[in-house]
């Protein structure tokens, strides 16, 4: 059983503009679990640092022998050189995207965490808003993205894409990062870390979170019901999101059960008559099967008027598709699901 450890994190660099922004992007984080004190004086780290920080971070340049009499549970050289030239310590390589730093320092911290992590949790009651279409090219992932990312100015929204074919690593110029699959895994595999694991996999568009999608469409066909509303019902528990929105396909065991999970339910369509028809088999069969309460918290929505998407996915933020956006999340607010 790990120990448990203080939430203290002690970022030491004597190039004070690196430190300076480091902490303020650090703080300006959401959810990392740590209090950050900033120091580039080494006199005064050793005069006013309490001993046995969670995790005492570093310059190469500034590292010391002595900073082991503060004890640390963790201590992390920012590597400058790329050389490892001390033995049994961790490193992570100092320039490169803030973000990507503090991905590896939750995955060092996430050996020696406690399972409380209260300072990840905001308490929230989670909505669950589902984009679900029978209907092909009909926006859904244009609306779905606009109504997260304008949601997540006023409150904390996670994204989740579950479409056989996402475009994600085109879409956001995503590299080798983890994604749905990994989290499936980290549900089943580590549950005591998951939080941390969900934390340190994160991506952003503004302010929305998200999850890359899983790489493989093929790999959404054999997750099952259970797995997935597991899955859902663990973010539900973190208490760390008010909405997250679910961009939903037919590549998913269990789909009107998920449907059933959401609030709101939004269903773009189209009006020619091969996508009439669809709908109307989508729907007398949601009746058949006796999911008759997904089709009265559904809202069809026909995007005649939107003539031209911007390429660049935080544009979905203004214009048509966007005022849309704000009047589906007038009508969440004021239904109080929030």
């Amino acid at each position: 059983m790990k120990e448990s450890v203080g939430k203290v994190m002690v970022l030491c660099d004597t190039e004070e503009e690196y430190a300076q922004l480091m902490t303020e992007y650090l703080r300006r984080h959401k959810n990392v679990p740590w209090d950050v004190h900033t120091y580039t004086d080494m006199e005064e780290l050793f005069q006013k640092e309490a001993p046995s920080p969670a995790m005492l971070v570093v310059a190469e340049s500034a590292y010391t022998e002595a900073l082991w009499n503060l004890q640390p549970v963790r201590l992390v050289v920012l590597s400058e050189t790329g050389l490892l030239r001390w033995k049994n310590l961790h490193y992570v390589e100092k320039y490169q995207q803030a973000e990507n730093v503090i991905k590896k320092l939750l995955e060092i911290y996430m050996e020696i965490a406690d399972t409380g992590l209260a300072r990840l949790s905001v308490g929230c009651r989670t909505v669950f808003v589902g984009n679900y279409s029978p209907v092909h090219r009909s926006m859904q992932t244009s609306l779905a993205l606009s109504l997260g990312q304008l949601l997540a100015r006023r409150h904390p929204t996670l994204y989740l894409n579950f479409e056989h074919f996402a475009g994600f690593p085109q879409l956001v110029a995503q590299g080798q990062a983890l994604d749905m699959a990994d989290l499936l895994y980290f549900l089943n595999a580590q549950k005591e870390r998951f939080q941390l694991r969900l934390q340190s996999m994160l991506k952003q568009i503004g302010n929305l979170d998200y999850v890359p999608p899983m790489k493989s469409g093929q790999n959404l066909l054999t997750v099952t019901t259970q797995e997935w509303l597991g899955l859902f019902q663990k973010i539900g528990e973190l208490g760390t999101y008010e909405y997250v929105i679910l961009d939903l396909s037919e590549s998913m065991q269990g789909l009107f059960e998920i449907l059933r999970l959401c609030a709101r339910v939004y269903t773009t369509i189209r009006e020619d008559r091969i996508a009439q028809c669809k709908l109307l088999q989508y729907e007398h069969l949601l009746g058949l099967c006796e999911y008759g309460d997904v089709l009265e918290k559904t809202q069809r929505l026909n995007l005649p008027r939107i003539r031209r998407l911007p390429e660049d996915l935080e544009q979905l933020t203004k214009g048509d598709l966007a005022a849309l956006a704000e009047e589906l999340i007038a009508e969440l607010e004021g239904a109080g699901e929030q």
